[in-house]
């Protein structure tokens, strides 16, 4: 820990917050009919602060403190990042009523802010407010850089945090962390959000005196109610729908008093859908609202443009009469001029006649000397090329001849195939004691051959490729692919094989020959490939198996006997 860089980083996050006074004027309805919104708030910026958990292994403790909105609330937050995941852990205390806002907040929700701004919903933090006012929350995320901050929402499914932010996380002054400064905003709704023309009777709020209703049912007559009032019956009546008939299930299994795990699920399956319709409908009044403004801007362009094309036409015609006067004017001039140079020219076209006819004399002798001359370089080129061909073509028969025998003199020691990358020979699992690298004493006598027949070619390359089936860890097939390789390409060299001839790899489990499924299919993949190539036999050599390879190894020392204590079969 010593070693670690100690900062901290302030995400800031640009956010609207609502200033609500502590008594109930603020959050009482107005009870008119009339278009004016149920509540009213005035919006102020806060800040928040974030950490980049990147670099943490350990369990990282933050502190939830409230905001204005709810200045006795407090909680804790413990947060572990793993490689893939995120594991929060969150405790809140002395939250008071959701509903103290409004009777459209019914819930709290907690969120993540990512350095992009954008919010994540973590899930939903019921508090317990018939009993401590508290509230407990253990969620994953695979976010490993975000700011947190809990908000009172209309329900749990809600897609984008409202400004009612009641608790904001900070960081404590002993927090260890190795972080970057980070800068951020981020949209929260605002309360007019959620200013439907409503009657505080239409939201779900007068059933808050029934103790024994669940709070997910509130929650999900509240989001059927806000769709409505958004306007998801004229644009998303299929998902409104559903939302209702899910809503409708979960109220006929409360008041047939059905189990409340049915209950529940019925009205989350309407809340999340209710959102989904709402979300709908605010993107189509989106996009009717920018279609409409695109129409009324391209009918101003089009009037613009006429008008600019009428004025245009008649700056054009008065252009055109007074070229025409001039052209007039200039067209007798020109007609002399015309003349004249029509004399001249007939004058010069008859000298230049001459002049070429003696050029055309002159050029047809001399093409008549290089087509004598082309002839004989053409003949001689032609001779040339038959001979280059001969030579090329005995040349392949030769690397052809070269590379057939040398194959058939592998063949004779163990198994060898002719392919793009060059000729490879196989050497079976069989050769090696079991999961080690050690070489059989029937392994170390071939290899002496194909050591005494690869000197006879001094120009040849040997690239030696360890592989294993899956069975194991993918860290220990492939070390123990590479141990193998290296054993090969030491034993080779100390038979007198070139030394900077020979390179080796270890892929592991890639590059299957047969399936891992099967003891035969394994026992396949469990092998060691020589490829040899070389401009002997035609073959320069290509890169191994497409994907990760490692990189090679020219002079690393095999680890004799394997990875003593695996339990590994390779």
């Amino acid at each position: 820990m010593n070693s670690k860089i100690l900062l901290s980083a302030a995400l800031v996050l640009a956010l609207g917050i609502p200033v609500l006074a502590q008594d109930d004027s603020d959050t009482r309805p107005v009870n008119d009919s009339s278009n004016v919104p149920i509540y009213r708030v005035n919006v102020i910026a806060r800040t928040a602060q974030a950490v980049d958990y990147r670099h943490k292994g350990d369990t990282v403790d933050l502190d939830l403190v409230g905001t204005s909105l709810m200045p006795q609330a407090h909680g804790t937050a413990k947060v572990k990042a793993r490689r893939d995941r995120t594991t929060i852990e969150t405790k809140l205390e002395d939250m008071k009523p959701a509903n103290s806002f409004g009777p459209e907040y019914l819930t709290y929700v907690l969120w993540a802010i990512t350095p992009e701004g954008r919010p994540v919903n973590l899930g939903e933090a019921q508090v317990h407010l018939r009993h401590d006012n508290n509230s407990e929350l253990t969620t994953t995320t695979p976010l490993q850089a975000f700011g947190l901050i809990v908000t009172a929402e209309p329900y749990a499914s809600v897609s984008r945090p409202s400004d009612i932010v009641v608790l904001e996380n900070q960081v404590r002054p002993d927090t260890k962390a190795t972080l970057q400064p980070i800068n951020a905003h981020y949209e929260a709704l605002d309360r007019g959000e959620y200013r439907v023309d409503l009657n505080p009777d239409q939201l779900p709020s007068q059933h808050m005196d029934d103790k024994k209703m669940p709070l997910e049912l509130l929650e999900a007559e509240n989001a059927v109610a806000i769709a409505k009032a958004t306007g998801a019956d004229q644009y998303a009546a299929d998902s409104l729908q559903k939302a209702e008939d899910f809503l409708n299930n979960a109220q006929n299994d409360y008041r047939n008093h059905r189990n409340d795990k049915d209950i529940i699920t019925a009205a989350k399956s309407a809340e999340q859908t209710a959102e989904d319709a709402r979300l709908i409908t605010i993107r189509k009044k989106r996009d009717e609202k920018i279609a409409q403004e695109r129409r009324e801007q391209q009918q101003k362009t089009e009037e613009a443009r006429a008008r600019a094309e009428a004025e245009a036409q008649r700056a054009e015609q008065a252009r055109l009469q007074a070229q025409e006067d001039e052209q007039k004017r200039l067209q007798a001039e020109q007609e002399r001029q015309a003349a004249e140079q029509a004399r001249q020219q007939a004058e010069a076209a008859a000298q230049q006649a001459a002049l070429e006819r003696q050029q055309a004399e002159a050029a047809r002798q001399q093409a008549i000397a290089q087509q004598q001359q082309l002839a004989q370089q053409t003949q001689q080129a032609q001779l040339q090329a038959q001979q280059a061909e001969q030579a090329r073509l005995a040349a392949e028969r030769q690397v052809q001849e070269t590379r057939d025998r040398l194959t058939q003199q592998l063949n004779t020691v163990l198994q060898t195939r002719q392919t793009a990358r060059g000729l490879i020979v196989n050497m079976s699992d069989v050769l090696f004691d079991t999961g080690k690298a050690t070489l059989k004493p029937g392994a170390r006598v071939r290899l002496a051959k194909v050591a005494g027949i690869i000197m006879a070619y001094p120009d040849l390359k040997l690239e030696i490729d360890g592989y294993t089936d899956s069975t194991g860890t993918e860290s220990f097939n492939r070390e123990l692919s590479q141990h193998r390789a290296d054993t090969v390409r030491e034993f080779l060299v100390s038979q007198g094989v070139p030394s900077p001839n020979v390179i080796t790899h270890g892929y592991g489990e890639e590059d299957p020959i047969a399936s891992n499924d099967t003891a035969s299919g394994r026992q396949l993949n469990r092998r060691v490939e020589l490829v040899v190539s070389g401009n002997a036999i035609g073959m320069n050599g290509q890169p191994g198996p497409i994907g990760n390879q490692p990189t090679p190894s020219a002079n690393q020392p095999p680890a004799v006997g394997g990875n003593a204590g695996s339990s590994n079969p390779q």
